[in-house]
Formats: structure tokens, C-alpha cells, sequence
């Protein structure tokens, strides 16, 4: 027969054992918005570790959308802070109304001609469901409550690569809230 106490002892034994053993183990670490890429709307690649360090706003973007003028109000922010290594991605989608039926001629002719955007511009690329882009699934699963409910969905990632904050549509790009963001994500360390 065991005794009770040599049976709580090994227990307490294994447990210890087992503890060792997890902390030997290397610790996991959790996916960044610098482990994805976009198509690039002129054929090239648009890889977000190539700004790695550097805060980023990754904007699902339509030709005909009623908030189609954020254009030139992400153009401005582009203007005002790429010198401090702020990154801006447009991801044009269709997801939202039809939006963006276009191609990347279309696209360009929208984002670019008209509305004078120089920022890097993604290939168009699905933002919600199952099919949606890496990215957009990643940032869903981290910001459940936060995923694009229309064109010009805002994520503001900060220099670890993590999403900083999220603003809908309905926040301008020059929104005072939008502008205090990025200054505090360019002043983190």
C-alpha cells in the first residue's frame, strides 16, 4: 500500500520537475504586422518587415466610395510625417459596396492622378472573412471588435509592430485623434 504522503510528494515532485522544464523551454514569440506583405499595385512587393521599427497605417482604400477624398487627407499625413519614418499602405478592396471594381490601372488612375498619392499602394486585395488577406485575418484575431466595417478602415500600427489604435471610416485622416497617434507612436522608443 502507498502512503498518502509519498504519493502528494511524488506529485509535488513531478509538478516542480515539469515547471523546469517549461521555463528551459524558449519562449514563443507573437506575430507582428512585420511578418506580412502586399502585392504593390505596379507589380512589386509591398513587405511591411522592410519597416520594421517604424509606426505604419495600413487603410483598405476604394476608387468610388464616398470617402474615396481620404485620399488626399492620408496623402498629408504621408507628406507630414514620412521624414520621421511614418509608412502609410493603401490596400484597395473591394469587400465593401463594389467599390473598387477596377484594376490596378483604374486603381492608380484614382489614388495617384487624382488624388496625388505617393504612399505605396497594395494590389487590391480582400479585408474581411475567410479569404482576407493575412494581414486583415491576423488583425482580426487580435482586434476582434475592431475590423473593417467599410472602405478606409484605418489600423495604426506602432514600432513593435503591434496595432497601436484603429479608427473607423468616419475618422479623417486629419483627425485631430488620428494626428496624437501617430506623434506618440513616432515618440516611443
Amino acid at each position: 500500500m502507498i502512503d498518502r504522503r509519498t504519493l502528494i510528494g511524488a506529485g509535488l515532485a513531478a509538478a516542480a520537475g515539469s515547471r523546469v522544464s517549461h521555463a528551459q523551454q524558449p519562449a514563443m514569440s507573437r506575430i507582428t504586422a512585420y511578418t506580412f506583405s502586399f502585392q504593390a499595385l505596379d507589380g512589386g512587393e509591398i513587405r511591411l518587415a522592410d519597416h520594421a521599427g517604424h509606426p505604419m497605417m495600413v487603410v483598405n482604400t476604394a476608387s468610388l466610395c464616398g470617402f474615396t477624398p481620404q485620399y488626399a487627407g492620408l496623402q498629408d499625413l504621408w507628406t507630414e510625417f514620412r521624414d520621421r519614418g511614418f509608412v502609410i499602405v493603401g490596400v484597395p478592396s473591394n469587400d465593401f459596396g463594389g467599390q473598387e471594381p477596377g484594376g490596378p490601372g483604374e486603381i492608380a488612375e484614382t489614388a495617384q492622378h487624382q488624388y496625388g498619392v505617393t504612399f505605396p499602394m497594395a494590389a487590391k486585395a480582400v479585408v474581411k472573412g475567410e479569404n482576407a488577406h493575412p494581414f486583415y485575418r491576423w488583425a482580426a484575431e487580435v482586434r476582434p471588435k475592431d475590423v473593417p466595417r467599410w472602405n478606409f478602415h484605418k489600423y495604426l500600427i506602432g514600432r513593435d509592430g503591434y496595432i497601436a489604435d484603429v479608427f473607423s471610416e468616419q475618422v479623417a485622416p486629419a483627425d485631430t485623434r488620428i494626428k496624437t497617434a501617430i506623434a506618440r507612436t513616432l515618440a516611443a522608443a
